[in-house]
């Protein structure tokens, strides 16, 4: 037993150094991640344009921000899970495919209708990616950096928000805004090539699944060239052995799971509430409030920069300290901050430092507990157990989009509908904390 301990199962992957294989892996579910965000936020960067081009309020637009998430919260929930059954690559090859053909048919729509079905399917893509690149990253994670590289990987979200944001207003006034969508969709598909012969597919699911032996011991190799692949995967299987098999949502219940569950879910809730209204919402609203669109853009953008820095420096501290206070203080934090954007007016300096440091507590705490969600469940439903709570969550991302169309039409100011946004933010600590005494409860 002591020799299975010392060369089997996740031991092999936990003392691994970090190498090729490990930054190779992290650097693809990056650009993913970052595809990804540039195309969910393209949306709200060119829609006061769209809205000028057709002739349309800004209010008209809560409908199209909330079909792309409702199509996130499908692909969470209904094509993810699947990863469980078909392996985590296949998943993301047709995620990424999907979200890339129909960015690229959003820049050819011609009304409002077509606008909401392309959306909608690419939002599917962009739902089903993103469990899909964060179990695999954290399954070829060693524990000792696992939560400070899923959070480094997910930095590629706000990052290819920041990006778009930038790009969209050069985009925008170079050529017009169906460019914007140009570039989202194609970019996509010129990386599924790259991804179908570089990513691997996760070592741990292959295992699950009685792969061929053949298939799994060059993985292992590159892991750690010392290790016996038989060791290895007869490691695992022990360890699996105890987990829930298939990728029913009902595992995520058992085996007192249900709290842990339940508590995750509030949070995923009320921050993607947050996040996705801030990040549909903040250009139009300030734009209302009587900024330039470009320096509207801006202060968005600056809001993911922040997200950016908020993940890597809380990624640290989730693998130093204990994960639940670390979020939880960031989203009490985001609150505060999101307080001092609905109060800046138009003062730029003030606005864009509160957009930054809103986005380091409400973007980079969701980046946290995306790593967390992955640490919380087996191998066996792992991408069940991410890709439902991001499904929730999304729920909350179509709440508050909608929400804000709905404020904004009844004519409230842009700075209480601004405000509106700190309820959500505390409540996401309150069950972030609470999540932690359920865990220590329980030992885990």
């Amino acid at each position: 037993m002591a020799t299975l301990e010392a060369t089997g199962g996740s031991a092999v992957v936990d003392r691994a150094k970090f190498g090729s294989l490990q930054f190779g892996v992290t650097a693809l579910c990056f650009v993913i991640a970052m595809l990804d965000g540039f195309d969910t936020q393209s949306i709200a960067f060119v829609a006061p344009r769209i809205a000028e081009d057709w002739g349309l309020t800004p209010a008209a637009f809560g409908p199209i921000f909330s079909a792309g998430l409702v199509g996130l919260t499908i692909g969470a929930f209904v094509l993810s899970p699947a990863a469980d059954k078909f392996g985590r690559k296949t998943i993301i090859l047709i995620s990424t495919a999907i979200f890339g053909i129909f960015a690229l048919l959003t820049a050819f729509a011609a009304d409002m209708h077509q606008l909401l079905i392309y959306r909608l399917l690419t939002g599917i893509g962009l739902g089903a990616a993103m469990p899909n690149i964060i179990a695999l990253t954290s399954e070829y994670a060693p524990q000792r950096l696992r939560a400070t590289l899923v959070t480094v990987m997910f930095c590629g979200f706000p990052l290819g928000s920041t990006i778009g944001g930038l790009g969209s207003t050069w985009l925008i006034a170079t050529w017009d805004w169906h460019s914007v969508f140009v570039v989202g969709g194609v970019l996509p598909l010129l990386l599924l090539p790259v991804l179908y012969f570089f990513l691997p597919e996760s070592v741990r699911f292959l295992v699950a699944r009685d792969a061929p032996e053949a298939k799994i011991a060059p993985i292992v190799r590159r892991i750690d060239a010392a290790a016996s692949t038989q060791s290895f995967i007869q490691g695992l299987k022990d360890e699996n052995s105890s987990a829930a098999k298939g990728f029913s949502v009902f595992q995520l219940f058992r085996e007192g799971r249900a709290p842990i569950t339940g508590l995750l879910w509030v949070a995923f809730f009320m921050n993607l509430l947050v996040m996705y209204f801030l990040v549909n919402w903040l250009p139009t609203l300030l734009k209302g409030a009587g900024l330039p669109l470009s320096l509207a853009i801006l202060s968005t953008a600056t809001l993911n920069l922040g997200g950016v820095v908020g993940a890597i420096a809380l990624g640290r501290l989730i693998d130093k300290r204990s994960p639940y206070i670390v979020l939880g203080a960031a989203y009490a934090a985001s609150a505060a901050f999101i307080a001092v954007i609905a109060f800046g007016g138009i003062n730029l300096p003030v606005l864009l430092v509160g957009a930054a440091l809103s986005g380091f507590g409400v973007v980079g705490a969701q980046i946290g507990c995306n790593a967390l969600a992955a640490s919380v469940y087996p191998t066996a439903i792992r991408a069940t157990g991410v890709g439902w709570a991001l499904g929730v969550g999304r729920i909350g991302a179509i709440v508050g989009p909608l929400v804000g169309g709905m404020l904004l039409a009844a004519a409230w100011s842009p700075q209480n509908i601004i405000l509106m946004a700190v309820i959500p933010a505390l409540i996401a600590s309150v069950a972030v904390l609470a999540l932690g005494g359920v865990r220590k409860k329980t030992g885990a």
